[in-house]
Parts: C-alpha cells; sequence; structure tokens
C-alpha cells in the first residue's frame, strides 16, 4: 500500500476507493475454500509466499455493520474475542480517522511470535465501513528481542450492511511476516486459520451489543473524535517500515509434523 520510498502518508479516497475494488473483485483471486458462509482467496504464487495477498469473506447474520465496525476498532473488547492476540494498544492519534498502533500475536508453534506497528486509517461511507492499515517505524515502538516485527503491505476490513440487521465482512491482507514460511503455513492460513478467524469477528458481533452496555456504552472514540485522549504523533516521527531493513528469520525448515495443536486464531 505504500507509495514508496519512506514518506509515511495518511491514506486518501483513492486507496479506499482502491481497497474496495480488491475486496469486490474476482479477477486475478483464486478460490481457496468454500464452506458454511465463509471464502477464502489467494492472489500470488505461493513460492513467493511471503507477498502472498489472502482475502476473505463471510456473511453475517444478525449483525448491523456498524456494530462489526465498532467491534474492529474496540481495543478493550477484542481481549475478549481474540485469544490470539498477546498485546494491542493506541499509541497516537495523526487525525479524526486516523491512528498510530502497536499489536503482537502467537504464533503457532514452532513458529517465533509476530509483532507490528501499524497506521490505521478509517472511513465510514453511509453504511458501509473501511478500515485499512499498513506498517511503519516509530522511533520509540523499535523492533522487540522477543517478537518477530512482521510488515503490513495492505490490511483492511470492508464491511457492507446487507439490509438493516445483517452484513458481508470482507478481511483483506498482504503481509511480509519476515522469514521465508515454508508452504504448510500459507496453506494452512487459506484453509484453516483464517476461516476460524472469520467465524470468531462474527461471534464476536453477537455478543458485542451486550457487553457494551456494561462497560461504557457511550465510549465510542472511532465514532465520536472528541472523546479521543491520544497524544498527537506527526507524520514526521514516522517512516515507512520497509521489510528489508529488518532481520530475517528462516523458518522454511520447520515441519508441520511439529506444529502446536494450540487454538490458533489469525
Amino acid at each position: 500500500m505504500s507509495r514508496g520510498g519512506d514518506m509515511v502518508y495518511i491514506p486518501d479516497d483513492s486507496d479506499f476507493s482502491s481497497f474496495r475494488d480488491q475486496c469486490e473483485s474476482l479477477e486475478g483471486w483464486h478460490c481457496r475454500y468454500n464452506k458454511a458462509g465463509v471464502t477464502v482467496w489467494s492472489q500470488g504464487q505461493e513460492e513467493s509466499c511471503t507477498v502472498q495477498k489472502i482475502k476473505t469473506r463471510i456473511s453475517c447474520k444478525d449483525v448491523p455493520a456498524e456494530t462489526l465496525y465498532d467491534v474492529l476498532h474496540d481495543t478493550c473488547y477484542r481481549k475478549k474475542w481474540d485469544s490470539n492476540m498477546i498485546e494491542t494498544y493506541d499509541i497516537g492519534r495523526l487525525t479524526v480517522n486516523a491512528d498510530v498502533g502497536y499489536y503482537s500475536w502467537k504464533c503457532p508453534s514452532p513458529l517465533k511470535n509476530r509483532d507490528f506497528v501499524t497506521l490505521r486509517s478509517w472511513l465510514p461511507l453511509g453504511n458501509d465501513y473501511m478500515i485499512i492499515n499498513y506498517s511503519v517505524k516509530h522511533p520509540k515502538y523499535p523492533p522487540r528481542k522477543d517478537f518477530v516485527r512482521a510488515v503490513s503491505l495492505q490490511t483492511g476490513y470492508l464491511i457492507k450492511a446487507n439490509g438493516a440487521s445483517a452484513c458481508i465482512l470482507y478481511y483483506l491482507t498482504q503481509v511480509d511476516p519476515r522469514g521465508s514460511l515454508p508452504k504448510w503455513v500459507v496453506n494452512r492460513v487459506s484453509q484453516f486459520v483464517a476461516p476460524k478467524a472469520m467465524k470468531k469477528i462474527y461471534k464476536a458481533g453477537l455478543k458485542y451489543p451486550e457487553w457494551k452496555r456494561k462497560h461504557d456504552p457511550g465510549y465510542k472514540p472511532w465514532v465520536y473524535p472528541e472523546q479521543n485522549t491520544l497524544p498527537s504523533v506527526s507524520l514526521a516521527e514516522l517512516s515507512v517500515q520497509h521489510a528489508d531493513s529488518l532481520e530475517n528469520i528462516d523458518e522454511t525448515g520447520l515441519p508441520e509434523d511439529h506444529l502446536s495443536t494450540s487454538d490458533h486464531e489469525a
């Protein structure tokens, strides 16, 4: 998603339009999984799996689009449903619809755990919503020794209203996880991890209204910018996180039969 070089920018309407087109288009995408209302596509060669795009779609009955939008923004609630997450927090705000944040997640053993620092931007469009991000460098949040710093080239969600009380959720991600991952990892993401993660988001959407009523129901800084108390971050503090500047971890030799059977989500 980066426009090249080290200049960090805040996505504009054309970036969101391009993201929507990628989510809705089938051209160049290969279906990897289609079952029980969840479809997964991939784009790119598995041999170059570090830059392969994965796209997932799920139909969410009984969950309005605005509810799922809240779920994906609410970091407090994420701790309830995202069992794969180790830690997440907002670092600072750039504009009323852009911020910088940190996220770390558990990878299935014996892979190393990963983390991101990303610039995230969001756009409500009537009954539809988009949230997109890409990786940046922040001087106060350098790579940590206990994680592999991964790079999001482009990751995001498109939530499309499907009537008053249902929606369709797209998740598209192109990530360089640093390390030449074995093909079985990519296959596992396409066929197992991504569908399971989408179903988990859907279930989180069903439970969110009841949870939110008991947890500061009026607090939604992603909807009401005046509630945002994050410190301001200047674009000048940030630079684009290029994958080739990070240590490369070779995990190609890891055998599939050594994979942990613990509950793993995308």
